[in-house]
């Protein structure tokens, strides 16, 4: 009766440490989850430019820029509205990120201004949009060799 006693408060403490504070592994992982912006794998996206894919160099270095981009703001916007995300007067083609990995499928439309980068990302049947802040991103060229 004493060892079943001590085995069920040492499993019930265990539970409850884990719960009130959990490993920094684990609420990364979990927080990761829930990242409006979050990091992409090259191995996972294809990045287009006017139905143009992006070479691998571009597409990687074009990623790399994309993962260490600052969050600014999240914008408000609606579904089915956001090819009216632009304004009227600016005509920017964005670049479009495909995120097919597993379970997930997600598109990121990326338009490129002079003082910040706008984002809108579809995933299911979701809509967000935020703005980001990437010097790199905001002048980004891709090179003369796609066709």
């Amino acid at each position: 009766m004493t060892w079943t006693t001590i085995a069920v408060v040492i499993v019930i403490g265990t539970i409850l440490t884990f719960a009130t504070c959990p490993p920094s592994a684990l609420v990364g992982w979990v927080l990761s989850k829930f990242a409006l912006h979050p990091k992409l794998d090259s191995k996972d996206i294809t990045v287009t430019f006017n139905g143009t894919r992006l070479e691998e160099e571009e597409k990687i270095r074009f990623n790399d820029y994309f993962n260490e981009a600052q969050f600014l703001e999240s914008n408000h916007i609606f579904p089915g509205n956001e090819k009216l995300f632009l304004h009227p007067e600016t005509n920017v083609i964005p670049f479009v990120i495909n995120v097919k990995s597993r379970k997930k499928e997600m598109n990121f439309f990326i338009y490129s201004y002079d003082d910040h980068v706008d984002v809108v990302k579809q995933w299911k049947k979701k809509v967000a949009s935020y703005s980001l802040r990437s010097e790199y991103l905001q002048k980004f060229t891709i090179s003369n060799s796609i066709k």
